[in-house]
Parts: structure tokens; C-alpha cells; sequence
């Protein structure tokens, strides 16, 4: 007989006691090994400086991650996270967790281009911006690129609505970003006057939500809206540019009395992309289906005969900024893959001797055309 069996706190108790924060059948199936060992499972709802606060059936307890805390940044104990904790001990350990089924990942602002995960098996990635301020289409893709690359369905909203002078505004600002954000809800909140909390409600409601944006954005106030309670600290933003201090410090996980959990997370200055081709090409879908329309098989876009791109740009069914923004997050996603992966770092040697080489011969042809 297993010591999970002669535990009051088997893994069926841990099921019903942890549904509401997202425990299923699945992870009790993953989690069977370790509840044979006499392991806890238990959610991280925050994390930190090698300890994390993890809800367990027995309650909320502090354990300590030093025996899940590698070299590999990706594979630290992070804010979501399922894991198996000692159940008795001082201090107790998270001993492991359960492979993730998402992890939002971001680059690093340090030269060492490491990636940094912000959080674990997330079903919706909503990303809030500020109608309070001028709209940054370009940061918008980014973190879409991010939550697709992620494996969580993304949602734009597009707080303080209330702040929109009118209707026919609001209107024109959801358009915008709906163009930008192909595939995605795009939805005007307003937690001052109520105004769609209750949809992004009901969307939230199943699974497990990460709450991104920049500082300012109005994070915390959703939170309190969606949470019903004023449970995160909120300050104002500055008149002059809209921008706010950090409210949140860390990443908390919370339980939406509308069921479904929310994590709030710190605001984002930098949004760094981190091996995320197939989330950067989700987020420009439309030029990436035109583009097998293209004559070439590898057109780049750029003056090739033929480019089916350059073709929608010439009559105005494909806006020039979105072929600009394509190339950007393109380019800065092969550099920061070219800092891990030898086989790609090659492959851009290699591009960069061809194009030297066709400048120096498209060099020499002039030179001998003057002559």
C-alpha cells in the first residue's frame, strides 16, 4: 500500500480541493508517480527568492525550490506551476513539477540574451493596454508574438475606455488594433464605469489567465474588477504621459470568484522576443498567406518580380508598417537564436558572405560600366 493511500490527503481529495485553481484529470494522471512517493501536489501562486507559496490540499504552505533551481533560467519553479511538495518538514521542498503545458517565456534585457519565464500552464494571455495613452501597434504584436509562441490563446484589452471621448473613437481604436491582432477578441474595458468586465469575465472564467502589459496599462485595477474586491495595491499614473510605477512586485496567482485563476504580473518595460517564429508568424498570418502566393519560394519581400507581399502593399490591401514590423521581429528573433543555436548562427554567416558577396560583384559590374 502506497504512503498516498494511508494519507487522508490522497490524490482524490487533492482533486476536489484543488479544482478550483485548475487541477484535473490530467494533471492527476502526470501527478500518480509522485503521490506513490508520498509527495503533496500543489499549485505555486508565487514565487520568491528560492521560496514560493504553494496551495496544496492542506492548505497554503511555504516551501523552498532548491532542489528545482538549475542553471537553465526556463526551468526554474515559476508562478503557476504543479508541484510535488514534501508534506511535512522544516522547511518543506517543492521536490519537482509537472511538465507544463505553456509557458509564457520573454528575452531578458541583459546582454547574456537569457530567456525569463513569467508563467506556467496558462490558457489565456491578456494583454492590457491603456486607451489612456497613444496606441503602440508595434508593442501590441510583440506580446501577441509572445502569447502565441506561448501555446495560451491570447485576448487584447484596451482599458480605460471610459477616457475615449466617444463612441465613433472607441470604435476606430478597436479597428486598429483588431488589424493587428488577426485571430483575437479585442475588448474595450473600463473598470471605472463596468463597462465589458463582465465579458472578459465569462471568457476567463475556464482555465487559468496571465495578465500582461505595460506599467500603467491598469492591471491591477482589472484585477480588482474581475477579483470584485480591491485586492491589488493600485496607483495612479502620471498626467504627462500616462506611464505608472510598478504596483505589482511579483507574480500572484489568484482564484476569479467567477471561476477560472488569474495571475497579475509586474508591468513590462522590455518586450523581448525569445524563440518565437511561429508566434511572430501567427501574428502576421495575412502576410504570411500571401506570401505563398509570391513567385519564389523563398521572395523575401523585398524587390523580387513577381512578390504577391509588395503586391498587396502597392494596392493598399496590406498596410506598409505591418511588412516593416514583420521584418523587425523576424530579424530580433533570428539574433536571439542565433546566441544559442550554432546550426542558425551559420545559416546567417552564410547569408551575410552571399550578400557580400552580390554587393562587391554589383560593385565591381558599376565600376566597369564607368570605366
Amino acid at each position: 500500500m502506497s504512503n498516498a493511500s494511508l494519507n487522508p490527503s490522497s490524490t482524490s481529495d487533492a482533486q476536489h480541493a484543488l479544482a478550483s485553481y485548475g487541477w484535473d484529470e490530467g494533471w492527476a494522471a502526470e501527478f500518480a508517480p509522485y503521490a506513490e512517493q508520498g509527495l503533496l501536489p500543489g499549485r505555486v501562486v508565487r514565487v520568491d527568492r528560492g521560496q514560493c507559496d504553494v496551495v496544496t490540499a492542506d492548505g497554503l504552505v511555504r516551501a523552498d525550490t532548491a532542489f528545482v533551481t538549475p542553471h537553465d533560467p526556463l526551468r526554474v519553479v515559476c508562478t503557476g506551476d504543479w508541484g510535488a511538495v514534501d508534506r511535512v518538514g522544516d522547511p518543506r521542498f517543492v521536490r519537482t513539477y509537472l511538465p507544463r503545458r505553456t509557458a509564457f517565456v520573454r528575452s531578458t534585457s541583459s546582454n547574456r540574451s537569457e530567456g525569463q519565464i513569467l508563467a506556467a500552464n496558462v490558457d489565456h494571455a491578456i494583454i492590457a493596454v491603456s486607451l489612456a495613452v497613444e496606441l503602440d501597434l508595434g508593442r501590441i504584436e510583440r506580446f501577441l508574438a509572445l502569447a502565441w509562441e506561448s501555446g495560451a490563446q491570447p485576448l487584447v484589452v484596451l482599458t480605460k475606455a471610459d477616457l475615449v471621448p466617444d463612441a465613433t473613437g472607441l470604435s476606430y481604436l478597436v479597428q486598429d488594433v483588431e488589424t493587428t491582432a488577426p485571430g483575437v477578441q479585442v475588448l474595450p474595458v473600463s473598470s471605472a464605469t463596468g463597462e465589458g468586465v463582465d465579458v472578459l469575465a465569462a471568457v476567463v472564467s475556464g482555465g487559468t489567465s496571465v495578465l500582461l502589459g505595460a506599467s500603467g496599462a491598469g492591471k491591477s485595477t482589472l484585477a480588482n474588477a474581475l477579483l470584485g474586491e480591491d485586492v491589488m495595491d493600485v496607483q495612479a499614473t502620471r498626467d504627462a504621459d500616462g506611464k505608472g510605477r510598478h504596483t505589482t512586485t511579483t507574480r500572484n496567482l489568484l482564484v476569479l470568484p467567477g471561476g477560472g485563476v488569474l495571475i497579475d504580473t509586474p508591468g513590462l518595460r522590455g518586450v523581448g522576443l525569445w524563440d518565437a517564429e511561429a508566434g511572430v508568424g501567427q501574428v502576421f498570418s495575412e502576410i504570411e498567406e500571401l506570401a505563398e502566393g509570391c513567385r519564389f519560394h523563398d521572395c523575401a519581400h523585398d524587390a523580387e518580380p513577381g512578390c504577391a507581399v509588395l503586391a498587396a502593399i502597392e494596392d493598399g490591401s496590406l498596410p506598409e508598417r505591418r511588412l516593416e514590423s514583420y521584418r523587425k521581429l523576424l530579424r530580433e528573433n533570428q539574433r536571439i537564436v542565433a546566441k544559442t543555436d550554432a546550426r542558425v548562427r551559420a545559416e546567417i554567416r552564410r547569408d551575410w558572405k552571399q550578400k557580400g558577396a552580390a554587393g562587391r560583384a554589383a560593385m565591381q559590374a558599376k565600376r566597369g560600366r564607368v570605366r
